[in-house]
């Protein structure tokens, strides 16, 4: 059977009609489309939900359609398991998204889902830093010992902004300093002590604009090593005119697009913050726990910063976050007096950090971030070869697991998302201008799904492009 038989076969294999309903086993099914896409369930699911939820979160999609021309009605999951997410209408995805990075050990991992199980028959709540449960004490441990470098003292949070939040409170205690630099195109969370020093989309910000905190400068982030010094210069003369007290950065911008910090970057802001002693932060909740082919992405470059934040796959699909310091940044909160100034109700939730630990100690079992690094250079030459073949309409930039295809043409990304989707692919776009298909699989995709992947995305070069 030639390869472009053997394609058109397969592809009309993934749009059967023909209801069948799949056991998803182990998460390494290839799609499978049986209604259209959105299907009606999911349609009325979605009716249900806009009589509930606030419409700008509900509607938000709808209006792509109004604004683009792309019909990009969610559809809704009904159950998922490794690379697989099957919705209310029985259709079967490869989610190319790992659920916003997420699942970077595949939807429901087993080894979560006991540890989850086995923690709920014992204790499902404590009193934070009253009270803290001993899983608690348990993850922070085997958090101290992933981390890089001394980072060794934690604060536990729910979600990547909890980090953020926690980052900025500490630097301010630590320095005294409220002034902090941040990049343009940067996405650090959505509360607003994250979402002041985020670059991503002055939209976001512009409503709320009185609220949040106007100590932030933005410079420009490097996107080779030509731009470096300028950078720097551009560093320099904020703190000439500001008391700079923190630096936040990504050392792979996720939403902003999958622009990786440019070799040396780093290393030059870790000696530019120890000279002027500005705290460092890296925030790694879309970059850490393996996903680029290291722990950390700063692992590539060997630089570790004052405070990291981590998140997303953190807690193996439970919402758990951390900011992890030095002992010397993380002495600048003193000592308890009777009662914490940053605390919550669910800090150090038992059942989030026994998922937590459990991820940890999979990731380490495995030897997940060197698996990655094997798998991630074949997924990036792959998509490299894609990129070559289209006469200069894609570009290529990532690393690892967190890689973004350019299109020379922003306006074709939501559309040629939605011809994903249609044949059960699930993918999100990135950067400002939503100019990146944005792929992010989960470490345990097969080369099945891989391959099935590859052989769609070629199909479409010659009539989609």
């Amino acid at each position: 059977m030639g390869a472009n038989t053997y394609h058109q076969s397969h592809l009309k294999i993934l749009m059967t009609r023909e209801p069948k309903h799949i056991d998803l086993g182990q998460g390494e099914a290839l799609p499978r489309i049986i209604t259209e896409i959105p299907g009606p369930k999911s349609l009325a699911f979605i009716d249900r939900l806009s009589s509930t939820e606030c419409p700008a979160i509900t509607a938000r999609r709808a209006r792509r359609s109004e604004t683009t021309g792309v019909d990009q009605d969610p559809i809704v999951w009904q159950d998922a398991v490794g690379s697989n997410v099957r919705d209310v209408d029985g259709n079967i995805y490869v989610d190319f998204t790992s659920g916003f990075g997420v699942a970077s050990l595949g939807h429901r991992p087993a080894v979560i889902v006991d540890a989850v199980k086995a923690q709920s028959e014992k204790l499902v709540h404590a009193m934070g830093d009253v009270y803290p449960s001993d899983i608690k004490i348990d993850f922070s441990e085997k958090l101290a010992e992933i981390a890089p470098g001394d980072l060794a003292y934690s604060i536990l949070g729910l979600n990547g902004s909890d980090a953020v939040a926690a980052a900025l409170k500490t630097a301010v205690m630590k320095t005294g300093n409220t002034h902090v630099i941040s990049f343009e195109d940067s996405y650090h969370g959505l509360f607003y002590g994250p979402l002041a020093v985020s670059g991503y989309r002055k939209s976001f910000r512009a409503p709320f604009k009185n609220q949040l905190n106007p100590n932030v400068s933005r410079v420009v982030f490097p996107k080779n090593t030509d731009q470096i010094s300028v950078c720097m210069d551009a560093l320099d003369e904020i703190r000439k005119a500001y008391s700079v007290g923190a630096l936040i950065i990504e050392p792979i911008q996720g939403r902003g697009g999958e622009h990786v910090a440019p070799e040396g970057f780093l290393t030059e802001l870790r000696k530019w913050s120890q000279t002027h002693k500005v705290v460092l932060i890296f925030d790694e909740i879309w970059t850490g726990l393996g996903r680029t082919g290291k722990w950390f992405a700063c692992d590539h470059e060997g630089v570790v910063p004052d405070l990291m934040c981590i998140g997303k796959s953190l807690g193996g699909g439970y919402p758990l976050s951390a900011l992890i310091g030095t002992p010397d940044v993380m002495a600048g909160w003193g000592n308890s007096e009777g009662e914490a100034i940053h605390t919550a109700t669910f800090l150090g939730h038992p059942v989030s950090c026994a998922a937590g630990l459990a991820t940890l100690q999979e990731l380490q079992r495995k030897e997940w971030p060197e698996e990655v690094a094997k798998k991630g250079h074949i997924f990036e030459t792959r998509l490299r070869k894609l990129a070559a073949g289209s006469q200069g309409r894609l570009a290529l930039r990532g690393r690892g697991y967190l890689q973004g295809l350019v299109f020379s043409n922003p306006s074709r990304v939501l559309e040629f998302m939605g011809f994903l989707r249609e044949r059960g692919f699930l993918v999100l776009p990135s950067g400002k201008n939503a100019e990146v298909l944005a792929l992010t699989p989960p470490f345990t995709i097969t080369d099945r799904q891989l391959e099935t992947f590859f052989l769609i995305f070629e199909e479409s070069i010659p009539s989609f492009w």
